[in-house]
């Protein structure tokens, strides 16, 4: 059975309690072996213009929905997981803060470890996100994914 698009976007920077729920509501899946969660946090980059203070998301919401859908279902069938969640941000995230929360779970940390990071990088690579890179008073650059 084909799984839908789930709303992936959080407004804002996203919350430590909603990456300790995430971790929590699976402690009752007693198949689950492994997790692996990746964490995004937004660096105080120097740049020519200025030192980053935060960075301000934003996307093409439909496409990239369907995207992480389409990234969300090609690495559930390479690999054996359990779950995985993606949550990204949009709108200002200060320096600090989280932006980016991939999670996934499986019975063996190796396909745990390895779909997390496979994730993480076609997100970083296909997502249609961008990030304006606020660098103080009235300054910004756009961000390149490296």
């Amino acid at each position: 059975m084909e799984r839908k698009p789930k709303n992936i976007f959080v407004q804002g920077a996203i919350p430590a309690a909603k990456i300790s729920e995430s971790v929590q509501k699976h402690a009752t899946q007693t198949e689950i072996g492994a997790h692996a969660i990746f964490l995004g946090q937004v660096r105080a980059d120097a740049k020519d213009e200025g030192v980053v203070t935060a960075i301000e998301y934003t996307a093409y919401e439909e496409m990239a929905l369907e995207k992480a859908h389409e990234i969300r279902e090609a690495v559930f069938a390479k690999y054996p997981l359990t779950c995985m969640h993606i949550y990204h941000s949009l709108g200002q995230v200060e320096v600090g803060e989280i932006c980016l929360f991939v999670f996934t779970s499986s019975a063996h940390r190796r396909e745990a470890i390895d779909a997390c990071n496979e994730t993480v990088e076609r997100i970083k690579a296909e997502l249609p996100v961008w990030g304006r890179e606020l660098l103080g008073k009235d300054k910004h650059v756009w961000k390149k994914n490296t």
